[in-house]
């Protein structure tokens, strides 16, 4: 008899084969952006800050520029999010010891780009996938979605606790990256922000696998925070809004919820020994770390994996779930808590047994 919960059987990653570290690209910004009279020390200390030592971009870097319009990015999104997702999902199946015929639905997450028919569709033709899939594509939710997806894939195999689903994220952040807009925000979004993929493969409770159950979720909004996180829509494409009031909404709101959700569970944050966080940025990590105690490298991996290779929208906390499974896999047992934040404004919670 199922018990219920889905498990997470195993989580695989690609990325492009452009990586390029910081420094050399600020240099790249710097020679673009000096003729138009712009402050280049201003952009120098914003990259340094995000604490980012480099970042997997979906094309090579003389490319960008002669990305004129939004139709010729969102092309180049359409031709890499396959090939980058293709191979997520197939690392992933793989690491669950599973075929391409196996899922029966895939959830799609992406904020970067749009197509119809959607990724996941193109994806039943490339890799071989059923034709009987059932397809779940979310756009815009941002950084949230890689939580907010493995939520929603957990929420379908216990209704299907025979099935397995598969969660992709891509995210493609470099392709939305607007040349002529010097605004703060974009100035750090352009120092980030990063590209690649994950999938994750959710396994209905009646199913055999190993990996952490996903023992329950919560969805948290923010009433009237429209504006904190998010885009503005446009003939350029995807221009970003990104509020320095993010750190102060988690310290604010995040602790409240957790212990909120732990409590109705009865639970209390000391019940959790594992902390899978998305890693949003420096100050967003020490505003989480802050809000909820954290003080013993609870948040390392999430940490490198911003240094690594930046953040990633929905594909990070999906990135250090995998690192976390692969590398730093919690005693049986233990309890574990992944979350982010995204626009909305909003947090999801995911509460995992190892």
């Amino acid at each position: 008899m199922s018990d219920g919960h889905g498990v997470v059987a195993a989580v695989g990653s690609a990325f492009p084969e452009h990586y390029y570290e910081q420094a050399e690209l600020l240099a790249a910004f710097r020679r673009v952006w000096a003729p138009k009279m712009f402050n280049l020390d201003r952009l120098e200390r914003l990259h340094r800050n995000v604490l980012v030592g480099g970042r997997h971009l979906a094309l090579p870097l003389e490319d960008y520029e002669g990305l004129e319009t939004w139709g010729q990015a969102n092309d180049a999104w359409i031709r890499v999010a396959q090939e980058v997702g293709g191979r997520a999902v197939l690392d992933a199946l793989g690491r669950a010891g599973l075929g391409v015929e196996d899922p029966d639905a895939l959830f799609f997450v992406t904020v970067t780009g749009v197509a119809t028919p959607s990724i996941d569709a193109r994806l039943i033709n490339n890799l071989g996938l059923s034709p009987s899939l059932k397809r779940i594509p979310i756009f815009g939710l941002g950084c949230l979605a890689g939580a907010a997806g493995l939520a929603r894939a957990a929420d379908y195999v216990k209704a299907y606790p025979d099935q397995i689903a598969v969660l992709l994220s891509v995210e493609l952040c470099s392709l939305t990256l607007q040349q002529a807009d010097f605004s703060i925000a974009n100035l750090i979004s352009s120092g980030l922000f990063g590209d690649g993929a994950a999938a994750a493969v959710v396994a209905g409770g009646e199913l055999q696998a190993d990996g952490p159950k996903i023992r329950a979720t919560r969805s948290i909004f923010y009433p009237e925070s429209e504006r904190v996180m998010g885009w503005d829509i446009s003939e350029n494409g995807f221009q970003v809004v990104l509020s320095p009031e993010v750190p102060e909404v988690v310290r604010k709101f995040l602790r409240r919820d957790v212990d909120a959700f732990l409590g109705d569970l009865g639970l209390t944050i000391g019940d959790i020994d594992s902390w899978v966080a998305h890693p949003g940025g420096p100050k967003v990590l020490e505003a989480m770390q802050s809000a909820l105690e954290l003080k013993n490298g609870e948040l390392d991996l999430t940490w490198r994996s911003l240094a690594e290779v930046g953040n990633l929208s929905s594909t990070s906390v999906l990135l250090v779930l995998q690192e976390t499974m692969a590398e730093h896999r919690p005693g049986r047992g233990s309890l574990g808590l992944l979350l982010a934040l995204g626009p909305g404004f909003c947090s999801e919670l995911v509460l995992l047994e190892w």
